[in-house]
């Protein structure tokens, strides 16, 4: 069987307005679908993680990092507890400081603070947890003091000393926000792909 010149052009056109058709609607549900949160929960209520550390004021601090988040991004209204619809419970389980890198001479060259947390996501209205996780984050520092001068990426985000204008203060405690603002920021990103 023969097809006609014109029958062909056809055929091709109905080809292409399929496959472009199944293309963007195929683009759009995910969009749409992948990152999207129950449309009952509004809001999150995020109580004083339990610190089962010694770290003074480690709970306060990554509590208060994981809302400024969510306060950042506006992807839910932090609430009470009786007035939203979700609540977010963490757990600090664990802080490692300790060496990372070592040099030549196999003196320390890089120390790593490292925290590690389980969250738990509790849906209200249909009283079940929508995500449970553990997460970690760290931060790097050396022993120089100073660490806009160590040679080190501080905050892993691949610019070291006078190339990066965000590393400045004590060692260890820009280690610890770094490590903090990365548990915030992964919480924060499964929260959106959880549906």
């Amino acid at each position: 069987m023969v097809l006609s010149p014109k029958l062909i052009e056809i055929s091709k056109m109905k080809f292409f307005i399929l496959l472009t058709s199944f293309i963007y609607f195929s683009s759009c549900s995910y969009y749409s679908l992948a990152g999207s949160i129950p449309t009952h929960i509004k809001s999150v209520y995020i109580p004083l993680f339990e610190n089962q550390t010694s770290e003074f004021d480690l709970a306060e601090n990554i509590t208060d990092r994981i809302i400024e988040q969510f306060n950042q991004t506006g992807l839910l209204k932090i609430e009470d507890k009786a007035n939203s619809s979700s609540i977010l419970k963490g757990t600090i389980k664990n802080i490692s400081n300790g060496p990372y890198t070592y040099s030549k001479n196999e003196s320390i060259s890089e120390y790593r603070y490292k925290i590690d947390i389980q969250i738990e996501w509790y849906d209200i209205k249909y009283d079940k947890n929508i995500l449970k996780s553990n997460y970690s984050g760290f931060g790097a520092y050396g022993m120089s003091g100073d660490i806009g001068s160590d040679g080190i990426d501080n905050d892993s985000d691949g610019k070291i000393d006078t190339d990066d204008d965000d590393e400045f203060g004590e060692p260890r405690s820009f280690a610890t926000k770094v490590a903090m603002q990365k548990i915030a920021e992964d919480i924060i990103n499964d929260i959106m792909t959880t549906w």
